[in-house]
């Protein structure tokens, strides 16, 4: 199993605005492409700032790159996340894993 992983923040008066966007964006999206096994976000608040850690899980590289594109280690973004003033990592990263334990 794949797990890839994406970090981006936005400013705390547009978090409920910009977690409710990314569950139709980012989960939605992830979740309807052949071969995603889930999803995880989560919030931290820092300062002015809310940080959202989404982490999406992949059978095999080419699941993800029917969601992402060939070049999938850029992050996928939306058109709408402009109005979130998001500061989205350009990148992600992909982690080969065997099983998957809560901590």
């Amino acid at each position: 199993m794949i797990i890839r992983t994406w970090h981006g923040c936005v400013p705390n008066l547009h978090a409920q605005g910009f977690s409710q966007h990314l569950e139709v964006t980012g989960i939605q999206h992830a979740e309807g492409v052949p071969g995603n096994l889930g999803a995880f976000v989560r919030q931290e608040r820092q300062g002015d700032w809310t940080h959202f850690f989404l982490a999406t899980y992949w059978q095999d590289i080419d699941a993800i790159k029917a969601f992402a594109g060939e070049d999938y280690h850029v992050a996928v973004t939306y058109p709408d996340d402009e109005q979130f003033e998001l500061l989205s990592d350009p990148y992600v990263f992909q982690h080969e894993v065997q099983r998957i334990v809560a901590l």
